[in-house]
């Protein structure tokens, strides 16, 4: 088992960590390398291109495979052009929606407040687009100097940890969360373990779910609790204008007496 995560944890250090995909693997590069550790053909990273389908092969010592191939043109060190999501801004609707799908957390903002991509943690990966329901994100060509092969390994290394923090993260809210999930969902178990074989990487922990007893209303009840939180929504929103010490005082009143009747 030992020599397992060794060679996975090989094989993952060799992927760019743009965590995109597009090797079928929706949830990032670990998964990738796992399934490369048990078989799988290891020329699928399209933005690793060639020279990552090449190494592969040689660590794993099989034979050389011709890469999957990008859109984009090849750069100098044989690897396809490395791109940048751009927000147009005057377009953004603030949704959040792109920021719940970047994996590495290179996109900032507020619900219905303009977002930004921070070009210099942005990976390229596409993942912000689908989401985004006024298609206003472009990918753009990034026309810096190629990076050298230090350089590319402690990007990698970054992103690497980003994503671990972003998937702890995700794990926490995902008991609480309501609705949707934008992104596919993580084999954040998988990411855990390997979590825990090095000091590189935030430790991931499994959040379990509260088991809490069903309390059973009655009919009474329950309306009283539609009642309270239609008035509580209300009240939120005429707060969110124009502040009100009455209005707020009320409010508070009604969340006590909401509190009290949900755990009746």
């Amino acid at each position: 088992m030992t020599s397992e995560i060794s060679l996975i944890q090989q094989i993952d250090a060799l992927l760019p960590q743009t965590q995109c995909g597009l090797c079928g693997h929706r949830d990032g590069c670990l998964p990738y390398a796992k399934a490369i550790s048990e078989g799988e053909e290891a020329n699928k990273c399209v933005p690793g291109g060639q020279p990552v389908a090449d190494t592969l092969a040689a660590l794993l010592n099989r034979s050389h495979l011709i890469a999957e191939a990008s859109v984009w043109p090849i750069q100098s060190d044989g690897r396809p052009q490395r791109v940048k999501a751009v927000i147009r801004e005057d377009e953004c609707i603030g949704c959040t929606k792109c920021i719940s799908a970047c994996p590495v957390d290179a996109i900032i903002g507020s619900g219905k407040l303009m977002h930004t991509v921070l070009t210099d943690l942005c990976t390229g990966c596409e993942l912000c687009i689908p989401p985004c329901p006024v298609d206003c994100i472009d990918l753009v060509e990034e026309f810096d100097q190629v990076p050298s092969e230090p350089v590319r390994i402690a990007e990698q290394n970054d992103l690497r940890r980003r994503y671990y923090a972003h998937i702890q993260r995700e794990e926490k809210r995902r008991i609480h969360r309501k609705g949707p999930v934008v992104r596919a969902e993580i084999d954040t178990e998988l990411f855990a373990q390997f979590s825990t074989q090095t000091d590189s990487v935030p430790v991931i922990e499994v959040v379990e779910k509260p088991t809490t007893p069903v309390v059973q209303l009655d009919a009474k009840t329950t309306i009283e609790l539609a009642k309270i939180r239609t008035q509580i929504k209300k009240l939120e929103k005429q707060l969110s204008v124009r502040d009100d010490a009455k209005k707020r005082e009320l409010l508070h009143t009604l969340t006590q007496q909401l509190t009290q009747l949900q755990g009746a």
